[in-house]
């Protein structure tokens, strides 16, 4: 039975206004984004909007956040590498969302910020998740036995990072191609 009254309605609001500053931030950027556009996106108030999240960084977490959950229903190749890369071309695609993250990313490296933790956990569950993956390719023989699955993996996600930081500076290639040509050279 869904939930009825004044919670759901709550949690309707939150997913409405993550869906919205989504689309907004991709379009226009983090930088270019007000908390004052996205709380008219929704027909709020810019205090009505941070009521939902408590302030604007606990809001852009919660942006990316959904991302992150968007991201892995939008592609569902089961192998995390595969899905890796199909992420990073379609990041492409909202270089916004590339710029709220690695501007966040960068300010949540200061323990005291409220996303520290956010970027803590998500950086650990990736690098297990992909070392799997590697593990997975090395048991089926596509993958060199010899690379350690967590090195490849914390690797992996630096150069993911690393090549869509660059992106914003007129990288001359696709993050994407390049990543796929490091998982090519470490083939057996």
């Amino acid at each position: 039975m869904p939930s009825r009254g004044p919670y759901a309605k709550g949690v309707a609001k939150r997913e409405e206004i993550l869906k919205a500053a989504l689309e907004v931030i991709a379009r226009h950027g983090y930088r270019n984004t007000s908390t004052r556009e996205l709380a008219a996106a929704v027909g709020l108030s810019e205090a009505g909007l941070l009521h939902y999240f408590g302030s604007k960084e606990k809001l852009f977490e919660a942006v990316l956040r959904a991302r992150d959950e968007a991201d892995l229903e939008r592609f569902d190749q089961s192998d995390l590498i595969d899905k890796l890369i199909a992420i990073i071309r379609h990041n492409g695609d909202v270089p916004g969302l590339v710029q709220l993250y690695s501007t966040f990313s960068a300010e949540a490296g200061d323990p005291q910020h409220t996303a520290h933790e956010y970027f803590v956990d998500r950086y650990t569950g990736l690098r297990e998740a992909l070392a799997e993956s590697v593990r997975a390719r090395q048991s089926a023989g596509t993958l060199t036995p010899s690379a350690d699955p967590a090195t490849i993996a914390a690797l992996l996600i630096a150069l993911s990072d690393g090549l869509q930081i660059q992106s914003q500076f007129n990288l001359a290639a696709e993050p994407a191609e390049l990543l796929d040509h490091l998982i090519h050279l470490l083939k057996t």
